[in-house]
Order: C-alpha cells, then sequence, then structure tokens
C-alpha cells in the first residue's frame, strides 16, 4: 500500500519504461486500446506530457496537442490522467525546445507523447535539444513514451520527409531522424500508414502516402544495415525494452523490411525487439544523455521516491487494508463504507491495475 509519489523508478537500464509506435489514429475510436496497454503498466494517477512541437509551426499547435489530451482523459479515466501540455514549438522564440524550463513537466511525467505535425519540422527543432533529451531521461527512469503519426516517422535513424515529396513534390530521400532506437542498439527506420489506401484505386498511398513503387526506390536509398518497420493504420507496436518483446496491439499488422529479407507479423502477434535488428539496452541508464539533463531527472525522480509508508499514517494505512480484503470478498458495502471513512480523513483511494494506491487530498 502507497502513496502516488512511491512510484519505482530505479536508475538502472532495466528500469526503462515501454514504448508505444502508432501507425496511425492515436485518437481513433480504437486507440484508447494501444494507450491502455502502455498505462496500465503505470500507476494511476498517470501524469501525461504532451510535446506540441511536432505541430508547433501551425497556429492551432496548443488545439492540436490538447485534442490529444482530451481523448485521454476521456477514454482512459480509469488512469485519471493529469495532462500538462509542453509548448516547445520553434527554436528560436518564447517557446524554445532548449529551454529548461520547459521541459519541467516532462520531468515529471510518467507518460510522454508525441504525435502529429510534419517529420521534418520535428527533427529539425528537437535534434539535440534540451526537450529531447529530456524526455529520454524521463524514459530511462521509468516513464512510458508514445509516439504516433509526423513523431513515429521523425523517431528513426533516417526519417521520410512525407510532406516534401508527397505535397511539394521534391525527388525521392531520406533525412538524418532522431535516431531515438540508436539507444537500443537499433539502425531503424519507422513508416506509419503502412496500408494506407485514401487513394482509393486511382492511386496508391500505402507506405505513408508514397505508394509501393515509389517506396521501392526509397528503400534503395537506404544503407543497406537500416532495418525499415512498416505499422498499419490504427495499429500500435508496444515495445517492452526490460524484456526485448514488441506486441501489436489494434487492427493491423507490422512488416519488417532488413537485409535479412521481409517479415510481417499479422494482428495481435508478439514478437522479439531482436527482429529489428541487434537489440540491447544502453549499457547504463545514463548512457548518451547530457549529465546537467540526467541529473536533474534524478533530482526530480528522488523528490517523489519517499517511502510511501512514511508519509501515509498508520490508521490510514490500516482501513485501507481493511477495505482491500472487504474488496477480495465481493463485500462492496463495506468497501465503499471505508472508502467514505479514508475520504473522511483527508485521503482518497484510486484503484489501479497494480492495486490500491492512496493519495493525500489537499
Amino acid at each position: 500500500m502507497s502513496t502516488t509519489g512511491s512510484k519505482s523508478k530505479a536508475a538502472a537500464p532495466s528500469a526503462i519504461g515501454p514504448i508505444a509506435l502508432f501507425g496511425s489514429g492515436e485518437t481513433a475510436p480504437g486507440a484508447h486500446r494501444i494507450h491502455e496497454r502502455v498505462m496500465r503498466r503505470l500507476a494511476a494517477p498517470v501524469s501525461v506530457a504532451i510535446l506540441e512541437t511536432p505541430a508547433g509551426f501551425e497556429l492551432n499547435s496548443p488545439a492540436v496537442a490538447g485534442k490529444v489530451g482530451a481523448y485521454l482523459e476521456r477514454h482512459l479515466r480509469n488512469f485519471s490522467p493529469q495532462v500538462s501540455i509542453v509548448p516547445a514549438r520553434k527554436r528560436g522564440t518564447d517557446f524554445d525546445p532548449d529551454d529548461p524550463r520547459l521541459a519541467t513537466a516532462l520531468f515529471e511525467s510518467d507518460y510522454l507523447f508525441m504525435g502529429p505535425g510534419s517529420p521534418s519540422y520535428t527533427v529539425r527543432q528537437l535534434r539535440d535539444s534540451y526537450a529531447w533529451h529530456a524526455l529520454r531521461a524521463r524514459h530511462r527512469l521509468g516513464a512510458a513514451i508514445c509516439f504516433s503519426s509526423a513523431t513515429t516517422v521523425a523517431s528513426g535513424r533516417y526519417a521520410l520527409p512525407v510532406y516534401e515529396i508527397y505535397k511539394v513534390g521534391q525527388d525521392l530521400h531520406w533525412i538524418d531522424g532522431l535516431a531515438f532506437f540508436s539507444d537500443f542498439g537499433l539502425r531503424l527506420s519507422v513508416i506509419p500508414h503502412w496500408n494506407n489506401n485514401d487513394g482509393g484505386e486511382e492511386l496508391d498511398t500505402s507506405r505513408c502516402y508514397m505508394g509501393l513503387p515509389r517506396f521501392d526506390e526509397l528503400l534503395e536509398l537506404l544503407p543497406a544495415d537500416v532495418t525499415a518497420l512498416g505499422i498499419d493504420e490504427n495499429t500500435g507496436v508496444v515495445i517492452d525494452p526490460a524484456a526485448g518483446e514488441c506486441e501489436l496491439v489494434g487492427q493491423g499488422g507490422a512488416t519488417v523490411l532488413s537485409s535479412k529479407g521481409e517479415q510481417f507479423f499479422d494482428r495481435g502477434a508478439r514478437f522479439p525487439a531482436s527482429a529489428l535488428g541487434d537489440w540491447r539496452l544502453p549499457a547504463s541508464a545514463e548512457e548518451g544523455i547530457p549529465g546537467e539533463i540526467w541529473q536533474r531527472a534524478c533530482s526530480v525522480q528522488a523528490a517523489t521516491d519517499e517511502p510511501a509508508e512514511a508519509q501515509t499514517p498508520q490508521p490510514i494505512l490500516e482501513l485501507a487494508e481493511r477495505r482491500r480484503a472487504a474488496r477480495a470478498e465481493r463485500d462492496w458495502a463495506a468497501a465503499d463504507a471505508l472508502r467514505d471513512e479514508i475520504a473522511a480523513l483527508g485521503w482518497q483511494v484510486h484503484d489501479t491495475p497494480e492495486g490500491p494506491r492512496l493519495e493525500r487530498v489537499e
């Protein structure tokens, strides 16, 4: 039995949080299943930080991020998400991703989300930025990472400049991505919208709007040691770093293209992360993260990792234990009465997938 501040986030490679990659539809009707698959590994209430960066060039970027936050609050109520929007929009402005003050919510959150916008803009604004390193540091200490849409593309070793090719008509090319998976030994590029069919019978818009013939040409431009991961729409690839395992959640499958050939994993499949390359955990939790940012991440964690029992009065713990026993006996009336008694003493019980948690009500 513990309070919200007791979440275990040991600074060890095995404590690295889960990773969710969306093929599309982060706010689609069935997307809550993918978010839930990740959130159930966290303790409620789940603190959520949503970065505006991918859509930071748009005048309505707060609304783009806010739409995701509203979706989580509406569809993931069991986890009581507490949403913060991080307005790290553009370098050289008052909303600079290099401003340490804007990164506060990243250090304090357990579910870190980035989504819609432009892949190339995301790369330009976040590469080697304070916000990007803060996100990586928090992930190493146990926070979950969720990338969708533009950020799924930008996270790869090489990123597909979708708009520049599909809308502007530039020649086929790749740009250096954020290389998030290099921390895990992978040279991986990620292609969402793999089975897109917006073009109908007239236009092949699969492979993230590139179409099969054009995407085959793009593959020829990648170095031979790079693996491409294609994710179908309304589908998530959820990676458990410690277990080295990937799980497909949602409506579709995933395709892995490497020098070893092509592998297809169907809906609901589990497969080893080694299918994506030479998977490994970082040699140390802080590997590749600037020292100042790592120390800040550890300091914030230490401030919230005090032993919970020392914070929670013994009478409250005893009432909570009696309530747990009542629920185990399916004596709902007694359990509700005990919840009310706990509330009258200034505490709230959160029933989570990991068991009940206590939080002081200010």
